[in-house]
């Protein structure tokens, strides 16, 4: 479920993340309370809050008072690109710096690319 790579609010936040990206959760939908969320995941319902509350803050998601959490509009987007950003930064930066070190040229990182697309 969680592992101790991060806190457990951040790695729920990124699951109901997941979720939207994914379309489990819609763009106007309604998204289990954090009650639901605790006792789905077993942990306790502060740490569920401050997971949900982290993508309030992220306008992912928003409160309707008395009613529970709903999905932005735009959210799927903001997450898509926020993570578009997060995969330039993490993978393609060091696939092109260890591809200069080894004197690979665009075409041929091209072509390993695709090669291993295609396994």
């Amino acid at each position: 479920m969680f592992d101790d790579t991060k806190p457990i609010f951040l790695q729920l936040a990124e699951r109901i993340a997941d979720d939207i990206l994914q379309g489990t959760y819609a763009e106007g939908a309604q998204v289990p309370s954090t009650n639901e969320f605790a006792a789905f995941y077993r942990i306790n319902p502060a740490t569920a809050g401050k997971g949900v509350n982290l993508l309030v803050d992220q306008e992912i998601l928003f409160k309707k008072r008395g009613i529970g959490m709903f999905v932005s509009d735009g959210a799927k987007a903001k997450i898509a690109a926020e993570r578009q950003s997060g995969f330039v930064t993490d993978f393609v930066r060091p696939l092109l710096a260890e591809a200069a070190a080894l004197q690979l040229s665009l075409p041929q990182t091209l072509s390993l690319i695709e090669q291993e697309a295609t396994r």
